[in-house]
């Protein structure tokens, strides 16, 4: 068995368990297509038309992106988007690999995305961008055009914690700081889920809370965490929604009701 292959098949045993821990129909026939599909690269792992691929060509913005695709919760918010069929691009370090682990199924732009030439072509077609992790937007240039930021932000969890961790996660605080700054000036309608400590452990298991100070204190685990990122590209806020999240005691059943309230809690309070 090669690298390709056996990449597909760890892809689809992720992907059932995904579908079968949320209740998805859809995981037979989309593993079957998804198995049986083909070999994109050639022995030097670039595609033929790679250079050509968006020359001239003004496209429909319908694509989301996925920064830091590559990561393990980069991973998981483009498996959450293969499950709703959405198109998906994702800024990886190894195309190569993430080819012939996704497949066709995602769009894979490698390169350092604070080269504008990178990142303009990571943009193209893309109208919203989801960001599993800190530090990304405040090392990049304008995302003009796009409809919607989702930022998965730590911030509430490092501004919590004290002593030798205060010390240790004190860069990734500011750049969390960094980037929920530069996302709330983008003028681009923003999504800031303020997540409570991110953990190893199954999603789609525990309840939610969302008060204030829950992030603070609170757990999530990484694979609810994907989910609620994909789930708040549905629900655009006119301008801003920044809310806490860790697990709890709250079932959510229609995430589209829950973010429906939570952005007219937020239109109801000054923008944090």
């Amino acid at each position: 068995m090669n690298y390709s292959q056996r990449a597909k098949e760890d892809l689809a045993i992720k992907l059932f368990k995904f579908l079968n821990m949320r209740g998805s129909i859809i995981g037979g026939p989309k593993l079957r297509k998804w198995y049986g599909a083909p070999d994109l690269l050639p022995k030097d792992g670039v595609l033929a038309d790679e250079e050509d691929e968006y020359a001239g060509v003004e496209e429909t913005r319908d694509a989301v992106l996925v920064t830091d695709g590559d990561s393990e919760i980069g991973q998981m918010v483009i498996l959450s988007l293969i499950v709703k069929r959405v198109r998906v691009k994702a800024l990886v370090k190894d195309k190569r690999a993430a080819i012939e682990a996704f497949g066709t199924y995602v769009e894979s732009i490698s390169g350092d995305a604070s080269n504008k030439a990178v990142f303009k072509k990571a943009l193209r077609g893309v109208r919203a961008i989801i960001c599993p992790n800190d530090g990304f937007l405040s090392n990049v240039g304008s995302v003009k055009g796009v409809e919607h930021i989702v930022l998965l932000s730590q911030l509430a969890a490092y501004r919590s914690s004290s002593g030798i961790q205060a010390l240790m996660t004190g860069n990734m605080r500011k750049l969390a700081e960094q980037d929920e700054s530069v996302v709330v000036a983008s003028g681009i309608p923003y999504t800031i889920i303020r997540a409570g400590l991110l953990q190893n452990s199954p999603g789609g298991v525990q309840g939610f809370s969302f008060k204030e100070g829950s992030a603070a204190q609170g757990r999530l685990s990484k694979e609810d965490a994907a989910f609620i990122c994909v789930e708040a590209l549905d629900a655009v806020p006119q301008r801003g929604l920044i809310f806490e999240v860790a697990n709890g005691e709250e079932k959510v059943s229609d995430w589209k009701q829950c973010f429906a309230t939570l952005i007219e809690k937020a239109e109801q309070q000054p923008l944090q």
